[in-house]
């Protein structure tokens, strides 16, 4: 696992003042044009996956999209959005949470979604762990089960893992790497 961190570390790029001033952003652009480091990636996630017995994956707006949906593809599973709200068509069941200055809304295609599924939430960052923490309960009021949460970098600063495995209740959390 240490070579896949570095691979992936080495990919990342930080960029100072963005998007405000003191802000410290984790641009993961590089490593998506990097075919060997977003192949590992892939593998990585497509590995806990299956760990983890899941059905389907959820890819949180917007990078959860660009990095879950080869893991469901490598995994032989189905891929379903969570989407801010507003940005899916027909019927939908949304889960309104707290920012640190705000609220914000996420919304699925309930459909996508039954009893018999068990649900790998893939995203990029976790961070303060409120929109993770939003797509489990949305995942429960569709009525399928959370098998856990993978992300490629944990803030550990911001001390979301917390809140997120509260939610999770007992699932697994992962996070490639931590910073």
């Amino acid at each position: 696992m240490t070579d896949i961190k570095e691979l992936l570390l080495s990919k990342i790029r930080d960029v100072q003042d963005y998007p405000e001033p003191g802000v410290m952003f984790k641009d993961i652009t590089p490593l998506l044009a990097d075919p060997a480091a977003f192949t590992a990636l892939t593998d990585a996630f497509a590995e806990i996956a299956v760990r983890t017995g899941a059905t389907k994956i959820v890819g949180l707006e917007a990078r959860g999209f660009i990095l879950g949906a080869p893991v469901a593809v490598r995994a032989g599973l189905g891929f379903i959005p969570v989407r801010k709200a507003g940005k899916l068509p027909g019927a939908t069941l949304s889960q309104a949470y707290d920012l640190e200055y705000g609220s914000a809304e996420i919304e699925v295609h309930a459909e996508d979604l039954s009893a018999q599924d068990r649900i790998l939430i893939v995203d990029d960052v976790l961070a303060t762990g409120g929109t993770a923490e939003a797509s489990v309960q949305l995942i429960h009021r569709a009525g399928a089960e959370v098998a856990g949460a993978a992300v490629l970098m944990e803030l550990s600063f911001l001390a979301g893992r917390p809140r997120l495995e509260a939610a999770l209740n007992g699932a697994p959390l992962e996070a490639l790497l931590t910073v």
